[in-house]
């Protein structure tokens, strides 16, 4: 999945964090593919894979950037707040 979409976003629909997060890829001009784990019908099996992907629970927000594991918000705050997050969606074609 990660590899199909310049940014990819896994969530929940009542998680603040994945709410956050997301508004930040929308306000930098990105339109990452969301997948919210409480719409699938998978989306437990998904959310194992990423808690051991993680290694720590909860396991959302997860993003991937170019089809790399980039992490949770606050590697993805990290990264924009030390300005490598816009070069890294450019890289991507993100943006």
């Amino acid at each position: 999945m990660a590899s199909q979409h310049p940014v990819l976003i896994f969530s929940l629909t009542s998680c603040c964090m994945c709410h956050a997060v997301k508004s930040l890829f929308f306000e930098l001009g990105t339109n990452p593919a969301v997948h919210e784990l409480d719409e699938d019908p998978n989306g437990r099996e998904i959310e194992t894979v990423l808690i051991k992907l993680m290694g720590k629970r909860p396991a959302v927000p997860v993003i991937f950037i170019g089809g790399q594991l980039v992490g949770t918000t606050d590697r993805v705050m990290s990264l924009h707040l030390g300005g490598s997050l816009i070069p890294m969606l450019r890289q991507a074609r993100a943006l």
